[in-house]
């Protein structure tokens, strides 16, 4: 049991096994969970893992204050898929090799992130609820093609993340299949993802409801109202009607 100020949140570590890899992940859940619930899907950025400090306080917000379940998964050559605990600049480095040399990486992630939906909707305390997605940065590098791909999200945050970078036509292709309600975040002055090349994703994104959030500063200083302004979409496009912001 987790305490927080929304009250004890469960927590369970699980693995799932897919195309022979095992997928280390996370799964957050009400203390009263049973039944149906809507389940989001949250991808970490570069160089940390499913134990995030923003992932870990997105997940206890949504799971102790909105009754939702929330899971993440490690990325490739992050957290639990690695043996030496490693964190920061080496990860960091590590990702951007493989995302520019591995051009099954975002097919696997996309696997991976598919087979864990299917294992956690089996879960009495999940359920077959309405499923979102959020994640920024990394998380939309190997988020939005899952997002284009599974009929089952309902709706996505997205962000920190432009037209650019090794799999920029992989991205381009997807975009347009991006059907649900989306969130989209930019930072004024990202110095990873020049904010030019994120209006460019946002206009390419296909969903007829999406709107985007602009904040002042660098790649990583996305302020708490911003971070607030995700769960309040997600909570009004998955949550029940008594749970939606007025």
């Amino acid at each position: 049991m987790e305490p927080t100020r929304y009250g004890p949140v469960r927590r369970r570590r699980f693995d799932v096994v897919h195309a022979a890899r095992t997928v280390p992940g996370l799964l957050w859940t009400p203390p009263d969970a049973a039944g149906a619930r809507p389940l989001v899907l949250v991808g970490h950025g570069g160089s940390h893992s499913k134990r995030q400090d923003y992932v870990v306080s997105l997940a206890r917000t949504l799971a102790g204050g909105h009754a939702m379940a929330v899971a993440a998964i490690d990325g490739p050559v992050h957290g639990d898929r690695r043996h030496d605990g490693a964190e920061g600049t080496l990860v960091f480095l590590e990702f951007a090799q493989a995302w520019a040399g591995d051009p099954t990486l975002t097919d696997a992630m996309v696997g991976d992130w598919r087979a864990t939906l299917q294992a956690l909707r089996s879960l009495p305390e999940v359920g077959d609820g309405p499923v979102g997605w959020w994640g920024l940065s990394m998380g939309t590098i190997l988020g939005l093609p899952l997002v284009a791909a599974e009929e089952r999200i309902e709706a996505a945050v997205l962000g920190l993340m432009g037209l650019t970078g090794p799999t920029r036509a992989r991205i381009e292709a997807d975009a347009p299949k991006v059907r649900c309600p989306v969130l989209f975040l930019v930072q004024w002055d990202d110095e990873l993802f020049p904010r030019a090349d994120g209006f460019a994703l946002f206009d390419a994104l296909g969903s007829a409801d999406k709107r985007l959030h602009a904040y002042g500063g660098g790649h990583g200083a996305v302020p708490d109202e911003g971070l607030a302004a995700t769960v309040a979409f997600l909570v009004r496009q998955l949550g029940r009607p008594d749970q939606r912001p007025r």
